[in-house]
């Protein structure tokens, strides 16, 4: 009994151990998909903050139309 009880706890590691793995595989994935479409769209000169200007990462090196208009405006409020 106590053999069939050893392969049975076996099993069960070699499965939380699998499916441990799976998630970070997917976890992993996931994350450099993220990384790879946040670079295409800016190699594309796309938005990436939903044209929310201000609260971008790429506010002070954007070339798009709308964050070089935000930068102008932001520009004359501050210098008069």
């Amino acid at each position: 009994m106590s053999e069939f009880l050893g392969k049975l706890q076996a099993r069960r590691r070699f499965v939380t151990h699998a499916l441990r793995n799976a998630a970070l595989a997917v976890l992993g994935v996931g994350g450099g998909a993220i990384v790879l479409k946040r670079r295409r769209l800016l190699r594309e000169g796309k938005c990436l903050n939903r044209g929310m200007c201000r609260d971008c990462a790429v506010f002070s090196d954007c070339g798009l139309p709308r964050a070089l208009s935000t930068r102008d405006v932001l520009a004359r409020i501050r210098h008069g």
